[in-house]
């Protein structure tokens, strides 16, 4: 199904997450379970989700820090925290880190349905993803198929310009932090593959420059902003 929610599951708990994805399933969501954060991490990168599900406590990479991390190269994308700690210092360390929400182990698999449904109606509403395309200024960005349409003219993008200028729109006037963006789309932050990003960033703008309001703006220190006009 096309306009079906796709779900990312990270939990380490290979009972409950077996648990939990077989449920999802049935309930009609796409979902692939991963049972360390740096696994959940390199799966956002690769692929679209609608929605995350993240354990606080995992090896290799905890939940708190994953979400972190995700929240550096999308803003929006909802999240629920599933912690077996009832500290309330914990709930408030899962909203700084960006959470949605928050379930408390044990808790019924009826009540997280719920919960998620609830965010997903305040997030993105009850119809299709809306990152089939975006609108950026006079450009029509098709990330699925890689191309900018302005005014019957159609520009083919390659795969890096396609995936930098996708985190740019989904922070667009926010800040896409640098270190995120190289990681994403690169898979390392080193000093090479800034130097290459910068000349994708050089590459986008010219692509952009068909409509003088749109900017892509320098942040000094931390990386860059896709400035689109209200």
């Amino acid at each position: 199904m096309e306009n079906q929610i796709k779900v990312l599951l990270v939990e380490d708990d290979p009972n409950l997450g077996t648990l939990l994805k077989d449920y999802l399933i049935a309930k009609g969501y796409a979902t692939e379970l991963r049972i360390n954060g740096q696994e959940g991490y390199d799966a956002f990168i690769k692929n679209e989700f609608d929605f995350l599900i993240l354990d606080v406590m995992m090896p290799i990479k905890d939940g708190l820090t994953l979400a972190r991390e995700i929240r550096g190269i999308d803003k929006t994308v909802p999240m629920l925290f599933l912690t077996a700690k009832t500290m309330k210092e914990d709930t408030l360390d899962g909203f700084n880190a960006g959470a949605d929400d928050y379930m408390t182990k044990p808790f019924s698999m009826e009540e997280l349905l719920a919960r998620m449904n609830a965010i997903l109606r305040r997030t993105v509403g009850d119809g299709a993803r809306e990152e089939n395309s975006y609108q950026v200024g006079k450009f029509l960005f098709k990330p699925k198929e890689r191309v900018l349409e302005i005014e019957g003219e159609t520009s083919r993008l390659t795969t890096k310009e396609n995936d930098l200028l996708k985190l740019l729109c989904k922070n667009a006037n926010g800040v896409l932090e640098r270190n995120d963006a190289l990681k994403a789309v690169w898979g390392d932050d080193n000093y090479f593959n800034g130097r290459s990003m910068d000349v994708y960033i050089a590459k986008l703008r010219k692509h952009l420059r068909k409509d003088e309001k749109i900017e892509i703006m320098n942040i000094h220190g931390r990386g860059f902003k896709l400035f689109l006009p209200d």
